[in-house]
């Protein structure tokens, strides 16, 4: 113990004296009593004298400690009722200090700021020179020098956790290594080391260092991990980088090749700027909702008046306050294009909360459960903009407690149980010219002031109103207030849709048109002909056969005029009042507006057509996708991924235009498209638009190439009856064309229903005819996927030989078409054949090709299923380790980026290979964790199909190794 007074070092003389200081410096402001001192300092063995020894080592701590002249009474340690007590308030302790700094980090640490931490952590070390309290006797020093040292132990790895959040990898790990060599059992060590190691981009050493310890737990301890380093070892499998580095590292790193498994989600659009007038409705939105319970605002009025303005910027201001995400849905209740359905809302809301891109189902009832069953563990915020009525609204509702919903519509929606409801009255005369004053600027409405309040007479409070003609007034410098009224004053074309009362928007609207370039109308009457409610700017010049550049500038000078609305970086839409004005013009100018809807019709069919596995040449007719704006096949799928769940909508507004042909064509170049992602529901619904008027299309071969792709899509749904329907009279209408490409096709097709109705030979007979008539049409596509499926047959019954040729040659036909799933779905299942010959070398090699080829394309079932067949030939060629590791990616795989929802085959992937990890566990001794996934299996809650597969697992229970 040291002590010092105006920086001079005091002599605290021999170490008895010392320890009776000690319980007095460690509790500072409490009575320590005689009792305590003596059994704190002598143990058992008290002096002969007793208590009579405390007074002359109190007297001489006082000599050394008070200032001189202080007598008792104002000593720092005085004594009563049978005891001594150090005053707090007269001296500086460092053991005071160092929990000072100790609970200062640890609140900078909380509040997100691992760098104030270290600093506090650091300065709380620095106070420590050796061990506390050393050379002092007794059972009190023992057991405080115990208590301090796990203290400081504790301090130091806090220090290397705020190293972590700091992305200073390096430094943790050197202060780790003297703290792990000390503690060899120390699971929150070693957990910190694996997520320093994962820091530093050694992700393979963070797992070796976690088998180290499992191994060094189970052999010489016999336990296994703690749920701390469970966690981490999974987050390490799973690249979590926020759980592992934290928030702020993760953000600053690289971003990970390979996708996230989880995201927060924020699609609220952007906001409209300035809001003003709205100060009163906008509180009622963001006040505090009730506890425990989903929240409903709705907001209703006029159209133009500023809802979604409105909606939109009180979900900004609340957005903070719901961590598990924002969502928006445009509902279209008044648009020109097809209204949302409560079924395509839940769709998309569904995939906006999940990784995984598959199917739904179909049915409102069950989206309903499955919404619902989704939200109730989130707390969400939803707006909902233009809804038509309650029906529309109430399964859309999220389950969660304490979610919100803010619903947006021209209705006032009395039928639905709302917590408060506002109606949003077109601005009064003064906000508006509130609202016209900040667009041109305070100089120009006051010289004008009578003009001013006059133009805003004209616009009726409409916010929209009001922001397209102060757009218009910016930009024509030259131009007067009581100009532009005058101007509007006398405009009589109106549409009905945007009268308010007697006044009208559309004096606006058409204004605004009438001064645009000549270049820029044009654009404009395009825009209102866009297939989807949203558009990008290839979409755009495709329609205007224009340059990309070229075109994005006016795009942009249009939003700056407010006749059109961006909202997000890219990616544009007309408010639903300006399309359907944009649309009029469109209309009429027929030659134009014909070109411009084929060029956009042209642009969906050859992204999808260049998309699709079945590539370019796999379509005989229908114009061939030549100066597509495409330089890969990967460029067109992302193109069709930002359409979101608009595709369908595509193949309905060919429809409708009497686009027969192009209906049909984009419907089926989609077919692959839809189904490589599992979304079976749309998918169906856009072919059976498009066969609905396939009797309208000139192309003779739709009725055939559509009852082939809706048969296709049945399969992959495991709709047998109705696919063998289709497929039967598919190949009747192709036969009696005759239509050979469609027949190879249609046989190609009902090769994978028999065989996936257990009907190897007939499976047989049908693609051998399909393989011939392929080759000679020289159709890869064909060709490949008809020799996979003869494969498999000719596996399935044991004739391993012929199974690789076929494989081989549909390897061959894969390569000329070069789409990685087309090539690596043949080595994936030749490797079947090899291992299951116990050809494990060959069957590596190409797992490990065709693991690269399916995460290229994007396909998570293949990929799964390669990685555990992988992990089997591992444990073949007697690589237990790697083995369990490569199950354990293709088990982390399966849970996290499918769903039983949208994959069909999800229980038997996970059966498959739980039953491989099992029989790798049990190959490796750890009989436990073998029988826990074998139990796994046999609980999966699957068909009776599944009950082959779940024979190898009983057999693992009962302690044999599984055939």
């Amino acid at each position: 113990m040291r002590a010092w007074r105006g920086g001079v070092q005091l002599s605290l003389g021999p170490v008895r004296r010392q320890a009776v200081l000690a319980p007095l410096a460690l509790r500072p402001g409490f009575l320590v009593s005689h009792e305590q001192l003596l059994d704190g300092i002598w143990g058992a063995e008290p002096p002969r004298t007793g208590r009579k020894v405390l007074p002359s080592y109190i007297y001489e701590l006082r000599q050394v400690l008070d200032a001189e002249g202080t007598g008792p009474a104002d000593s720092l340690i005085r004594g009563e009722g049978g005891g001594y007590r150090l005053v707090a308030d007269g001296v500086q302790l460092d053991a005071a200090d160092l929990a000072e700094h100790i609970e200062g980090a640890r609140r900078a640490k909380a509040s997100g700021d691992p760098a104030t931490a270290v600093d506090r952590l650091s300065a709380a070390l620095a106070l420590v020179d050796g061990e506390p309290l050393a050379g002092l006797p007794g059972p009190f020093a023992d057991v405080e020098r115990q208590r301090l040292l796990e203290r400081l132990l504790r301090v130091r790895v806090e220090r290397l956790e705020c190293l972590v959040l700091l992305g200073r990898f390096a430094d943790a790990l050197d202060g780790l290594a003297a703290l792990s060599a000390a503690s060899p059992y120390d699971e929150s060590l070693v957990a910190l080391r694996m997520r320093a190691l994962y820091g530093s981009e050694r992700q393979a050493e963070a797992l070796a260092v976690h088998q180290d310890m499992c191994e060094r737990l189970r052999d010489e301890l016999g336990v296994d991990p703690g749920d701390e380093l469970r966690r981490v070892h999974e987050a390490v499998l799973r690249r979590d980088d926020e759980r592992l580095l934290g928030p702020a590292t993760a953000r600053s790193a690289a971003p990970s090749t390979r996708p996230r498994l989880r995201r927060t989600v924020n699609e609220l659009p952007g906001d409209a700027g300035r809001l003003i007038g709205r100060d009163a409705e906008l509180a009622q939105l963001i006040a505090p909702s009730t506890p425990g319970s989903v929240s409903i605002v709705t907001v209703d009025g006029t159209a133009g008046v500023g809802k979604t303005a409105l909606v939109v910027r009180a979900a900004r201001e609340l957005s903070a306050d719901y961590p598990d995400g924002c969502l928006f849905a445009d509902l279209r209740a008044h648009s020109t294009q097809r209204r949302q359905s409560p079924e395509q809302a839940l769709q998309r809301l569904l995939r906006s909360l999940s990784a995984a891109k598959g199917e739904l189902p179909s049915d409102l009832e069950e989206l309903t459960a499955v919404w619902r069953a989704a939200t109730s563990p989130l707390r969400l915020l939803l707006v909902l903009d233009d809804a038509l009525d309650a029906e529309q609204i109430r399964p859309l509702l999220p389950a969660g407690a304490g979610s919100r919903v803010l619903v947006a519509g021209r209705r006032r929606l009395a039928e639905l149980d709302a917590d408060r409801r506002v109606t949003l009255e077109p601005l009064d005369s003064g906000d508006a010219v509130s609202l016209l004053t900040h667009i041109i600027g305070e100089e120009r409405a006051g010289r004008e002031p009578e003009a001013t309040h006059q133009l805003v007479g004209l616009c009726d409070g409409l916010p929209l109103a009001l922001r397209i003609a102060g757009s218009r007034l910016q930009n024509r410098s030259t131009w007067t207030v009581g100009y532009l009224a005058g101007r509007m004053a006398g405009d009589e074309h109106r549409l009905g849709e945007l009268s308010v009362g007697d006044r009208s928007v559309e004096a606006a609207f058409s204004l605004s048109y009438e001064h645009l370039a000549p270049e820029q109308q044009r654009v404009f009457r395009a825009l209102g002909l866009a297939p989807t409610v949203e558009f990008d700017v290839m979409t755009s010049a495709a329609m205007l056969n224009g340059p990309p550049h070229a075109t994005e500038q006016i795009l942009e000078s249009l939003v700056d005029a407010s006749l059109l609305q961006q909202p997000r970086p890219g990616r544009y839409r007309l408010h639903d009042l300006v399309r359907v004005h944009a649309r009029h013009l469109g209309e009429a100018a027929p030659v134009e507006a014909a070109a411009a809807r084929t060029a956009a019709l042209r642009l969906y069919l050859d992204a999808a057509r260049i998309a699709s596995d079945w590539g370019p040449a796999g379509y005989p007719t229908g114009p061939r996708p030549t100066g597509a704006p495409f330089t890969h096949w990967e460029d067109a799928e992302t193109w069709l991924d930002a359409a979101g769940g608009e595709l369908a909508d595509v193949v309905a507004h060919a429809a409708a235009l009497g686009e027969a042909d192009y209906a049909c064509w984009i419907a089926e170049a989609l077919c692959d498209y839809f189904v490589r992602q599992g979304r079976y529901h749309e998918c169906q619904t856009a072919l059976e638009i498009a066969l609905a008027h396939v009797d309208e299309a000139t192309d003779q071969r739709m009725a055939a190439a559509l009852r082939n792709c809706l048969g296709y899509t049945g399969v992959y749904q495991r709709r047998y009856t109705q696919a063998r329907t289709l497929f039967t009279e598919a190949l009747d209408l192709s036969r009696r064309r005759p239509d050979p490409y469609e027949e190879a096709r249609t046989l190609a097709g009902l090769g994978a229903l028999d065989l996936s109705v257990g009907d190897g030979d007939r499976a047989i007979l049908h693609v051998t005819a399909a393989v011939d008539l392929a080759e000679r049409l020289r159709s890869d596509w064909v060709a490949s996927m008809a020799l996979v499926i003869l494969g498999l047959a000719h596996y399935f019954e044991r004739r391993n030989e012929e199974a690789l040729a076929c494989f081989a040659d549909a390897r061959t036909h894969a390569e000329r078409d070069g789409r990685p799933r087309m090539l690596g779905r043949p080595l994936s299942c030749a490797a079947d054949v090899h291992l299951r010959l116990g050809h494990y070398r060959e069957a590596k090699h190409l797992l490990r090709q065709a693991v690269d080829l399916v995460q290229q394309g994007g396909d998570i079932f293949l990929c799964a299923r390669s990685l555990t067949r992988l992990g089997t030939a591992e444990q073949g060629e007697g690589n237990l380790s790697a083995a369990i590791a490569f199950h354990h990616q293709a088990l982390l795989l399966q849970r996290q980026l499918l769903s039983p929802l949208t994959e069909p085959s999800y229980e038997w992937l996970e059966m498959d290979i739980r039953s491989r990890l099992g029989r790798a566990y049990l190959a490796s001794g750890r009989v436990r964790e073998a029988r826990e996934q074998f139990q796994a299996v046999l609980d999966v809650h699957g068909s009776r199909a599944h009950r082959a597969d779940r024979a190898p697992a009983a057999e693992g229970l009962k302690g044999r190794e599984p055939r």
